[in-house]
């Protein structure tokens, strides 16, 4: 015999989260994006993992469609720090990486190492790969000896040592590390995406981010500023924070509450052309000296320069300085 439901005689309570999701899908008449304020409270009910998986895929296509604010990802970032109160590290670098490269070998991978290489701490994190053809981060480290970090005390002690260190997004906040991975479910990315690069966890002297799609870096850009962070954005090649030597580079700057613009000339005359493949181990024999890459040259000292542009010298001297920096490295790895 079928069970008979009984009927529903009172009003259920709404969740709490339910509001949220209301304010962004609302028609077109009424919905509207998140303040600040809200943002914080939307995402600190994700955090503790107080909101359904329906309601969550909801919010994140909302977002998504509406394209978030920067008062929204001011508010997202507050509750993840708050929530995940890290210690206090010294950090000169904040570098996100979470796009992946598939025109271009990630030659920021050696302006970080060679940064590292002269005391410039910087901390990397990323969201593992994600998208198929591309080649990643979290891919590389053991060939180019990159150390991988698995909880803070370790990053700690790795920048004392090693001055960087390559911290995985799902050990430190695997609720964001859980939506970025709804990539391949919901068939989008989601503003997680967007959010790592402002994250900047321990509060670095700079953080640098790499946002791809035109008029996202002035929000990017406004969101580090309404945090009080020093930060520089720039159009990374593929998404990530490095430098194309082959196009004029705009940098998105704010420091102290003040937003500045710098732009950079291209460095090469011609376009160079693009790998037919891309060869990991390519990155490891340039750096060893035993074969020439233009691009990858241009790339990697331009991007040195910009993180030193990030933490105070002039373009002319952080050029000067990588250049420096790059012909006196430590070649062995």
């Amino acid at each position: 015999m079928k069970e008979v439901r009984p009927l529903t005689l009172e009003t259920p309570a709404e969740h709490p989260f339910a509001e949220f999701v209301r304010i962004l899908g609302k028609g077109k008449r009424g919905a509207r994006g998140l303040t600040r304020e809200e943002a914080r409270a939307a995402m600190t009910l994700l955090l503790e993992g107080k909101v359904e998986d329906t309601q969550l895929g909801a919010f994140l296509m909302l977002l998504r469609h509406k394209e978030e604010s920067a008062e929204e990802l001011a508010g997202f970032t507050e509750a993840l720090r708050a929530h995940l109160q890290a210690p206090s590290i010294a950090v000169d670098l904040d570098w996100p990486t979470y796009a992946g490269k598939k025109r271009h070998l990630p030659w920021y991978l050696l302006a970080a190492k060679c940064l590292a290489g002269n005391g410039v701490r910087i901390l990397m994190h990323g969201g593992g790969a994600h998208t198929a053809g591309r080649m990643y981060t979290e891919q590389l480290l053991d060939l180019l000896q990159i150390p991988l970090c698995r909880d803070w005390a370790a990053v700690g002690n790795t920048l004392d040592q090693h001055h960087l260190a390559f911290f995985p997004l799902h050990d430190w906040a695997p609720q964001l590390q859980r939506m970025i991975d709804l990539r391949n479910t919901l068939g989008l990315r989601s503003p997680i995406h967007s959010l790592a690069r402002v994250l900047n966890p321990l509060g670095a002297r700079c953080g640098l981010q790499s946002i791809f799609h035109p008029g996202y870096q002035a929000v990017h850009r406004e969101a580090s500023r309404l945090l009080g962070d020093h930060a520089v954005v720039i159009k990374g090649d593929g998404g990530e924070i490095e430098v194309n030597p082959d196009v004029i580079s705009h940098l998105y700057g704010t420091t102290a509450g003040e937003a500045w613009d710098e732009e950079w000339p291209a460095l090469s005359e011609r376009r160079h052309v693009k790998p037919a493949s891309l060869q990991a181990e390519h990155l490891r024999a340039f750096w060893r000296g035993e074969v020439e890459d233009s691009y990858g040259e241009k790339a990697l000292i331009a991007t040195m320069a910009l993180a030193l542009r990030g933490l105070g010298q002039n373009r002319e001297q952080a050029f000067a300085t990588a250049q420096g920096y790059w012909n006196t490295r430590d070649r062995s790895i």
